[in-house]
């Protein structure tokens, strides 16, 4: 795959806020909202799982909790001062980091079993690209996952009252990203979209 230069304008702005962003959630609760949602994802203690947008690492430290020691997760954003976070608190070696963007995703076809996006798609350029990357990166039957823990309502005027790069980065009612997936043929497995709680789940055909 051709190294492409990451060129996004929300980079910057991702970076000036990584030292903050831990300061500003409730993270012991957190912990426990994403734990509830890993039971119903069914996560299986063997699997290969991709974190994309993947900040400063929140949802990766309770998903290693899930695995086991031949569990793994590899990890992306797009922001070098987001990854550093996640590792200053992270030190396990069941984690790879990497910066790149969801679109251009540096591993194998079919060699991961789960995809998670934990308030993070919004702000994806491309979604038709990323959707079709989720595809070649899955194996068969696996999963992708689109999550927020806040309402689509709070999670947009979050965004169109925030830093300029952020504001268009609206998330579209759950029926339509949906319908990305299935267009490439996902599969619908749940979705959710009310006062508090958005979630897509869709799985990659045979």
């Amino acid at each position: 795959m051709e190294n492409k230069p990451l060129e996004d304008p929300r980079i910057d702005f991702f970076d000036s806020i990584a030292g903050a962003w831990d300061g500003w959630h409730d993270l012991p609760a957190l912990a426990k909202r994403l734990d509830a949602e890993f039971d119903g994802f069914g996560i299986r203690a063997s699997e290969t799982v991709l974190d994309v947008g993947c900040g400063t690492g929140n949802l990766t430290l309770n998903l290693l909790n899930r695995l086991g020691s031949g569990g793994r997760v590899t990890a992306l954003d797009i922001s070098q001062v987001m990854l550093d976070r996640a590792q200053e608190k992270i030190r396990d070696p069941r984690v790879t980091w990497m910066r790149a963007s969801a679109d251009r995703i540096p591993v194998a076809d079919a060699s991961c079993d789960r995809i998670i996006c934990f308030s993070s798609w919004p702000h994806f350029v491309d979604p038709v690209a990323v959707v079709r990357e989720f595809r070649r990166v899955l194996r068969s039957d696996g999963n992708a996952h689109i999550l927020h823990l806040i309402s689509r309502e709070e999670v947009n005027r979050i965004h169109g009252q925030g830093h300029p790069s952020v504001r268009a980065d609206q998330l579209k009612p759950v029926q339509e990203t949906a319908g990305l997936f299935e267009r490439d043929g996902f599969k619908l497995v749940a979705m959710a979209d009310d006062s508090g709680r958005y979630l897509l789940t869709v799985r990659k055909g045979s």
